[in-house]
C-alpha cells in the first residue's frame, strides 16, 4: 500500500520495527517536504516487499560502483522522476536512508546519498568508507549525511 507522507504531521507508519522509528520518520518527512516545495511532488513510499524493481536498483548501483552490501533490512522504497531527474530512495530498519539521484541525460549529475537518523551508529559496511557532514533538521534533528558520484550507467 502505498504512503504519502505528511511532513507537517510526522508519521512512524511503515517504519514502526526501526530501533529509530522517530528519527526515521523525520528523516523521511525531511525529504517529502524537500520534495514538495523543490518540485511540487508529493513523496509517496511503498513497503520494501512491493517494491523489490527499486531495491534491487539501489543495491546494484551500491554493490557495482563500491562493493557496498547493505546488512539492515529495506522497511520502505520509492521511485519517482522530477524535472529529468530519477529519484530512487530506500529506508532501512537500522535508520539509514540511501538515495539514488540518476539525471536521465547522459551529461547530467549521478550520485548516491547515505543519511543516518539521528541516534543510529554509522552502519559498518560505511564507517571505514566515508566522513558524514552533519545537517540540523526541524523534522529529523541532526542528520549525518555523505554522497559518491556514479560513474557507470544504470
Amino acid at each position: 500500500m502505498t504512503y504519502a507522507v505528511d511532513f507537517h504531521t510526522v508519521s512512524t507508519v511503515g517504519l514502526e520495527s526501526s530501533p529509530v522509528a522517530e528519527a526515521l520518520a523525520g528523516l523521511r518527512a525531511n525529504e517529502a517536504r524537500y520534495f514538495k516545495n523543490k518540485y511540487d511532488h508529493v513523496f509517496t513510499v511503498e513497503p520494501a516487499g512491493e517494491a523489490p524493481e527499486v531495491i534491487d536498483w539501489v543495491h546494484r548501483i551500491l554493490r557495482e560502483e563500491r562493493e557496498i552490501v547493505i546488512a539492515s533490512r529495506p522497511l520502505e522504497a520509492t521511485s519517482f522522476e522530477v524535472e529529468g531527474i530519477r529519484m530512487a530512495y530506500v529506508f532501512y530498519e537500522n535508520g539509514l536512508s540511501v538515495n539514488v539521484m540518476y539525471t536521465i541525460d547522459d551529461a547530467g549529475k549521478r550520485a548516491v546519498g547515505f543519511k543516518l537518523s539521528d541516534g543510529m551508529e554509522v552502519p559498518a559496511e560505511l564507517a571505514e568508507r566515508f566522513k558524514f557532514a552533519r545537517q540540523k533538521s526541524k523534522l529529523a534533528g541532526t542528520i549525518r549525511g555523505s554522497y559518491f558520484v556514479i560513474k557507470n550507467a544504470y
